[in-house]
């Protein structure tokens, strides 16, 4: 079995950072996204791996990942020159798929759990296709379900205006060779791409065997600003382990599970957790509040950050409270008056804001 993960794409939904850098490298919990993808695919046994890289970001996402070799894994990277639909990346990478069955990961999508047996019931029953779902209070703003009593698909409708259930698909899809065929069948939606959707209908119109999984964990589509501060926030709560590499003095307190990158240092300041902080970062006379992930070679002095994202190398100074925010690389916040509010802000990279 092989894989491919897109990590393609504009990322409009969360600009201005992804006019700089790819959404998939967000951080959440100081890691970003699409390694959470790989670390997934490769505990499920699956060495052959092919990411759909765009022109504008693809050389961050080679960066990033790198060839495999250091994971015992093989990374190959298919360049999709247009993002022309979740069933036009399949179909661009349709020489490295060859006859494999394949699991498809969107490289922007997080679950609770690894991938192993969703990948071991697909070998044990090998239907054509094996998709995820889960209940959503807002099933309009996705690919929507309507299955059976016992998981088989008997129809698939992107962003109904009326949904049939309110089982919207996971990005996390496992197909055989059919989907091919399928692919090859179908026309461009009204929006110009080749519809995933459309191609799963279109297996279930050939008579293949289409089954489905209703997730009972957590699900995360990373896609927009509160997506992110929801993801990062879960993941320190389920998977952080307090872990103290760096210094931190007598007249500071950690509280709850933490954890301190080498190289870093924490004085005079109260740190709650769950947080994360990079390597190399100053953490001064300020307040880190819960649910809070800071980057590597950042400064905090004399501010107060909760329930936010700081990226490597930026810089929060005299901020008298920062909250539900997601500051991108190398940003500098700095006060140059004494107004006193609470902060809420989305900063692209290589930015300065005096407020």
């Amino acid at each position: 079995m092989k894989a491919i993960i897109l990590s393609g794409g504009k990322g409009t939904r969360l600009r201005p950072l992804t006019y700089s850098g790819a959404k998939q490298l967000v951080p959440v919990a100081n890691k970003p996204i699409l390694l959470y993808c790989i670390d997934n695919i490769v505990q499920a046994g699956i060495k052959d791996i092919g990411i759909i890289i765009s022109p504008e970001t693809g050389h961050e996402i080679r960066n990033a990942a790198g060839d495999g070799s250091s994971r015992g894994i093989s990374i190959e990277y298919i360049t999709q020159e247009v993002p022309g639909g979740l069933a036009h990346a399949i179909k661009t990478a349709r020489d490295f798929l060859g006859d494999s069955p394949f699991v498809m990961y969107l490289g922007d999508n997080l679950i609770g759990s690894g991938i192993e047996r969703f990948v071991r019931e697909f070998m044990n029953t090998s239907p054509d296709a094996f998709i995820l779902l889960k209940e959503v209070d807002n099933p309009g703003q996705f690919g929507v379900a309507e299955v059976s009593g016992e998981g088989r698909v008997l129809r698939l409708i992107e962003k109904p205006d009326v949904p049939p259930s309110n089982l919207a698909l996971v990005g996390i899809y496992i197909f055989s060779p059919q989907i091919h065929r399928a692919i090859e069948r179908i026309k461009p939606s009204g929006r110009g791409e080749l519809e995933i959707t459309d191609a799963i209908q279109e297996l279930i119109d050939m008579g293949c065997n289409v089954k489905s999984l209703v997730l009972d964990m957590w699900w995360l589509d990373t896609g927009k600003k509160d997506d992110m501060l929801t993801a990062n926030a879960t993941v320190l709560d389920e998977w952080l382990r307090g872990n103290i590499e760096g210094e931190t003095d007598d007249a500071s307190r950690i509280l709850g599970r933490v954890a301190v990158g080498r190289g870093s240092v924490v004085t005079g300041s109260t740190v709650r957790g769950p947080v994360v902080i990079g390597e190399n970062t100053v953490i001064k006379n300020s307040f880190i509040g819960p649910h809070t992930s800071i980057g590597s070679n950042v400064k905090v002095v004399n501010s107060s950050v909760e329930h936010s994202v700081i990226m490597d190398g930026s810089e929060l100074r005299d901020i008298e409270r920062l909250e539900e925010s997601l500051i991108g690389r190398n940003v500098k916040i700095v006060r140059n008056n004494k107004m006193h509010k609470a902060l809420r802000l989305m900063i692209g990279d290589d930015s300065v804001v005096e407020v």
